[in-house]
């Protein structure tokens, strides 16, 4: 099946054709500065490598769709070839809420539903709404299905997703871990058995993305049993510009010290923490380790920070978990960093984690692969979330939705 899987944000639309028949993207491409005179749309196609690059006006998500299936379905730049046609469209969404556990066939009133879901990520719901209903407008005529990041999530236990705040809060409001990056870990987690030659549901595994944002799943039986995100993707590992894991009452002082309305709150914990806040450099991993190798002492506090934090979660996760079979990386900085890998993973010997460094520093660059010296399998893995976002849409098209709320 041929699928146009859409990542739809603020001012830009990321995209993908997949084939799932294959597991390729047919095309890769994205429109930036959506709303500016100076957009920008570009694609490389997967067959020959062919390049575009064009700039223009595109006012919203509808210019921005319109002008993706035209470059999709170019004879010349594109990939659909007379007679042949896009069969789907999956939307990346961000949050389902409590409404969705599984992927579901787009119509009238789960848009409605998202709708209401946007009060629980509002930067990023109405923007994944507006690809959905630009995107449906135009390709009336094939089914769209929309795949939660949230919905991975959705066998977390009660003891794991409830906090202990007054019950009424969960009641009223829903507020509760829900955690994301559910599409990544899904995908780890398939291809974590495929490499190791086992089922899913046979592996204890520990899930790592570490992007500019970050997250860890325990995954037990097939299934999310816990994640360090939360009611937002704010909580949990240190990430590029966002703060992870912090006492509350911290945030209560500095804006009653400092004047802070909430506003500005929430952007200082989201916008200017992370490796950002602590190093003053970057909130970009590979900026921050030549900076360290150049002797900065606070880019060495920020990693010191951010891998510390990595290795707490293994160590709760293993607990959880009742021991591990395999911790698995993925993202741009578990794919790329092997010195972050290494060092995350140093002194858990007693876990039966043992790193062989050798084949730890060839796993870079898209490479996958098991690095692991001990009985513990240590796993990089190529992000898959188009794929799983394609292969979902795939799945819901053709057996009906797994379970939705």
């Amino acid at each position: 099946m041929k699928v146009l899987v859409l990542n739809s944000g603020s001012s830009s639309v990321k995209y993908q054709v997949m084939d799932t028949e294959t597991g390729r993207p047919l095309v890769v491409g994205q429109v930036e500065r959506i709303g500016s005179g100076g957009a920008i749309l570009s694609q490389e196609r997967g067959s020959d490598g062919a390049r575009v690059k064009e700039t223009g006006t595109i006012l919203d998500h509808r210019d921005a769709i319109h002008a993706i299936l035209e470059l999709v379905g170019d004879p010349e730049r594109g990939v659909l070839t007379s007679g042949d046609a896009l069969e789907a469209v999956g939307h990346r969404v961000v949050h389902g809420g409590e409404a969705f556990t599984g992927a579901v066939v787009i119509d009238p009133e789960v848009e409605d539903r998202i709708r209401d879901s946007i009060e629980l990520a509002p930067l990023h719901n109405p923007h994944n709404l507006a690809g959905i209903r630009a995107a449906r407008s135009q390709l009336p005529d094939i089914p769209h299905v929309a795949v939660f990041d949230t919905a991975f999530h959705a066998t977390l236990p009660p003891k794991a997703f409830h906090y202990a705040l007054p019950y009424v809060l969960y009641h009223r409001h829903r507020i509760r871990r829900y955690g994301f990056h559910g599409t990544s870990h899904r995908h780890v987690l398939r291809r974590a058995a495929e490499l190791l030659d086992q089922d899913p549901p046979s592996l204890r595994l520990i899930s790592l993305h570490l992007g500019n944002g970050a997250s860890a799943c325990a995954i037990e039986d097939g299934r999310s049993v816990d994640t360090s995100m939360g009611f937002t993707p704010l909580e949990g590992l240190v990430m590029g510009t966002r703060s992870g894991d912090v006492d509350p009452a911290v945030v209560l002082h500095v804006m009653a010290r400092e004047e802070v309305p909430a506003s500005d709150a929430g952007g200082m914990l989201n916008k200017h923490s992370g490796l950002l806040g602590l190093s003053g450099i970057s909130g970009d991993m590979r900026d921050l380790l030549e900076e360290e190798k150049g002797g900065s002492e606070r880019a060495r506090l920020a990693l010191d920070v951010y891998i510390y934090r990595i290795r707490k979660y293994i160590g709760a996760y293993a607990a959880v978990l009742g021991g591990i079979d395999a911790v698995a990386f993925t993202g741009g900085v578990g794919e790329n960093a092997e010195t972050v890998r290494s060092r995350a993973l140093e002194g858990l010997g007693f876990l039966g984690i043992q790193v062989d460094p050798e084949a730890n520093r060839k796993l870079v660059g898209g490479e996958e692969g098991n690095f692991a010296q001990g009985p513990v399998s240590l796993l990089v893995i190529r992000s898959g979330e188009e794929l799983t976002i394609a292969r979902e849409t795939e799945r819901v098209v053709k057996r009906g939705p797994e379970s939705e709320g």
